[in-house]
């Protein structure tokens, strides 16, 4: 067994001739416990939120999309694309036009993004439960539909019952404006609105439109043309693997993307809000680790005379400073490792009752209480950030000691 360790064990827990030692020992582990267990609940709820952000774009991205990397538009005829189509992984494929508009209705006006998809965009995802009104329906036969954010049906005061269509405007390719007629550089065409949907992100609530591929097309001057291809697999497809092989099939000329890289920039900045928690976090625990010199600092004035009774018995500088050394790292592992088990606590706690509630204002949120999702690699990061911490917050008072014993 190690006999620093073995010495530095023994000093932790037994009992010192002053009780003041025992009690300044257990704030400090206390400190760095509390401080652990907010880093534990707080790094789990933004792995809960994250998760429910995932939950609310999975419904409505698809699982790739294929986008080229220089323009705005490609042709699907072309041979590595249509390719894709005999692929037995990929079970549909939806054409995609998507572009900024202007939208016109009764006296108010707003720009918006039109995506004009085809008929077999309902099988790519969840369309029908985040559909708050009306259906998804593109075409009736004899007019055209369009399909509307919720957000983007309050700013124009429409709704799928009005007999007044929407009007879009989209600058015409390759066209000057007439000072006598700038009309003639813009395209118009209208649209009922047949349904209303909610993903609760404003990116698509407040300015997205549906409309059917043959529209959009129309509108902003494309003959065959799409700004992207949206696809699904079939159930069993190694995601990862596919996307590989698409990307390798269409070559560089194109991107394909998963759910996460197509809102790579929301996911990267609640990534950047997490750690940089984590580490305002971690200088708090730093902060209540300092408490451990004062504890350390103590002890070993106490422990002057078992330090004269080793160094007879033949210790030497090195083994002093170890066991003083164990005994400030015990302390805050004693914290770290009580503070990881109450965090657990808490969060299980919440995950199952809920106690921390979110539905202040009417059910206005997505969730009625904190998400809760704890992840092993956060508690090993836990675990390791704070030992470290407290290994380092005892080397000066254990290095002091050993310079002064003679």
């Amino acid at each position: 067994m190690n006999f620093p360790l073995y010495i530095a064990k023994r000093y932790l827990f037994s009992k010192k001739s002053h009780n003041a030692i025992n009690i300044i020992s257990l704030i400090s582990a206390s400190g760095v416990a509390v401080g652990t267990v907010a880093l534990v609940c707080v790094l789990s709820v933004f792995n809960g939120f994250q998760g429910v952000i995932e939950g609310l774009f999975g419904k409505f991205d698809a699982q790739l999309q294929i986008t080229v990397n220089e323009g705005k538009s490609f042709n699907p005829q072309i041979s590595s694309v249509q390719s894709l189509y005999k692929m037995p992984e990929i079970k549909v494929i939806c054409e995609v036009v998507q572009d900024n508009a202007l939208l016109i209705f009764s006296d108010k006006q707003t720009p918006a993004v039109i995506k004009g998809v085809e008929e077999n965009y309902t099988q790519l995802n969840a369309m029908d439960e985040i559909l708050l009104d009306g259906e998804f329906k593109l075409y009736d036969g004899v007019f055209d539909m369009g399909v509307a954010g919720v957000g983007l049906a309050q700013t124009l005061g429409c709704g799928v019952r009005f007999v007044e269509p929407l009007q879009l405007f989209a600058p015409k390719r390759n066209t000057t404006v007439s000072l006598a007629r700038p009309d003639n550089a813009f395209t118009s065409e209208f649209v009922f609105l047949s349904g209303i949907f909610m993903v609760q992100q404003a990116k698509y609530d407040a300015n997205l439109l549906f409309v059917r591929l043959p529209l959009a097309r129309k509108l902003f001057g494309y003959d065959n043309e799409v700004t992207s291809l949206e696809l699904r697999l079939t159930d069993g497809a190694n995601e990862l693997q596919v996307q590989k092989k698409i990307q390798t099939v269409l070559g560089d000329t194109f991107s394909v993307k998963n759910k996460y890289e197509q809102q790579a920039d929301f996911f990267r900045m609640m990534e950047v809000e997490k750690w940089i928690t984590y580490l305002i976090l971690s200088f708090i625990v730093l902060i209540a680790i300092f408490n451990v010199v004062g504890s350390l600092s103590m002890l070993i004035i106490e422990k002057k005379n078992d330090t004269k009774v080793l160094m007879n018995l033949g210790a030497n500088r090195k083994l002093i400073f170890k066991i003083f050394l164990f005994e400030g790292w015990l302390i805050s592992i004693l914290g770290v490792v009580v503070g990881i088990l109450l965090g657990l606590v808490v969060c299980w706690i919440q995950i199952q009752f809920g106690i921390l509630s979110l539905n202040g204002t009417d059910g206005a949120f997505v969730v009625e209480a904190y998400p809760v999702l704890v992840k092993w690699t956060d508690i090993v990061l836990i675990f390791g950030t704070v030992s470290l911490l407290g290994f380092l917050a005892a080397i000066y008072p254990a290095h002091k000691l050993t310079r002064e014993v003679k």
